[in-house]
């Protein structure tokens, strides 16, 4: 039995952090729990994610309780979209720079980040689960591990696209500038739900735990989908990882895994 937890976590304090949790007991991969905020999966809610969600902390052994209840096993692997380390983080790392390397050419490259951005959110988010008994993990996957993942290049990999997909709402008149508002938001539906099919034939269930949005919807609940989105897309790059079909970029202190194609097409 094989459970992974995924987090897009926040930058803040103050903005929600969407989880997903995905198992596989030998039938092969699927969806279990997918929500927008930590309070959401520590409530056990999956049916209204578009209510507004705020930020918190995480509570590292209330999260792996909660998560353990609905999988019936203990984690596995947790995979969280922020940068994390070994060593305080103060500017752009050797990881930062071998995926934007990478991944640069395709807009994927990654943010950088600093002392204070995400700083001591990153660290104690790292502390919690390292004191829960999940470390780091920058080279390998012994079990029981912590890694960092980033969505963009993982969904490139998925896609085998040439660039980074548009599906962050809040860059929509980025993608589309030529379009009114509502064609914009069609266009963006129309991505998630592609990323969805593509997630769907990796992990069942995804398609009907994660329900589109309504065209018509307020800001918060496209951005609470997205999150939940993001948190999938995490749980995905963590499968990869225990699957050996994700490859670390980075070195002894930090690594971001990403999903590669010329090994998961082939398994």
């Amino acid at each position: 039995m094989k459970v992974v937890m995924g987090i897009d976590a926040a930058w803040t304090e103050t903005a929600p952090s969407g989880v997903a949790l995905a198992v596989d007991d030998g039938s092969g991969w699927r969806i279990v729990q997918a929500v927008p905020s930590y309070h959401a999966f520590l409530a056990g809610c999956s049916r209204r994610p578009f209510e507004r969600h705020r930020g918190s902390i995480p509570d590292a052994e209330a999260l792996l309780e909660a998560a353990e209840k609905l999988a019936g096993h203990p984690v596995s692997l947790i995979a969280v979209d922020m940068p994390l380390s070994k060593e305080p983080i103060m500017s752009r790392r050797v990881s930062d720079n071998l995926v934007s390397s990478a991944y640069g050419a395709k807009h994927a490259g990654t943010h950088t980040p600093n002392a204070t951005r995400p700083g001591r959110i990153s660290d104690d988010l790292k502390t919690c689960f390292e004191r829960a008994g999940y470390a780091l993990a920058t080279t390998t996957i012994q079990g029981r591990d912590l890694i960092e993942v980033y969505p963009h290049p993982a969904l490139i990999e998925l896609a085998s696209a040439e660039r980074r997909l548009p599906y962050k709402a809040s860059n929509v008149a980025k993608y589309w500038p030529d379009d009114v508002p509502l064609k914009r938001r069609e266009r963006l539906i129309y991505t998630w739900k592609q990323i969805l099919a593509m997630l769907d034939a990796r992990i069942k269930g995804v398609s009907d735990m994660l329900v589109l949005p309504a065209i018509n919807s307020k800001g918060f609940e496209m951005k609470a989908f997205e999150d939940i989105l993001d948190s999938v897309v995490c749980a995905w790059v963590g499968a990869c990882a225990l699957e050996g079909t994700a490859v670390p970029y980075g070195d002894g202190t930090s690594a971001i895994w990403i999903p590669a194609s010329d090994r998961w097409f082939n398994t």
